[in-house]
C-alpha cells in the first residue's frame, strides 16, 4: 500500500525517486493532499539543483576504503546540504 509514510520512509532512505513516484500517485487520489503536494514540489526542486549529481559521486562512495576518503565523501555530503 502506498501512503504518505512509505513516501516519506523512501525519502529518508535515499531513495527520492521511488518517493516522488508515490506522492504523486497519492496526489492522483486525493489532488487536495497538501503533504503530498509540498514533498512533490520539495522533491522536484532537489532533482533540478542536484540533476546527476548522485551518479558522479555513486562509484566514489561505493569504492570508499579509507578514513580519509569517507570524510572526504562526508564534507562532499554537508557542503551539498548546506
Amino acid at each position: 500500500m502506498k501512503t504518505l509514510t512509505l513516501a516519506n520512509i523512501y525519502e529518508l532512505q535515499g531513495l527520492k525517486e521511488e518517493a516522488l513516484e508515490i506522492y504523486k500517485e497519492i496526489l492522483k487520489k486525493d489532488p487536495s493532499n497538501s503533504d503530498a503536494k509540498i514533498a512533490i514540489r520539495r522533491l522536484s526542486g532537489m532533482r533540478k539543483k542536484f540533476l546527476n549529481v548522485n551518479t558522479q559521486m555513486k562509484g566514489f562512495f561505493l569504492k570508499l576504503d579509507s578514513e580519509v576518503e569517507f570524510n572526504e565523501f562526508e564534507r562532499w555530503l554537508l557542503k551539498l546540504w548546506n
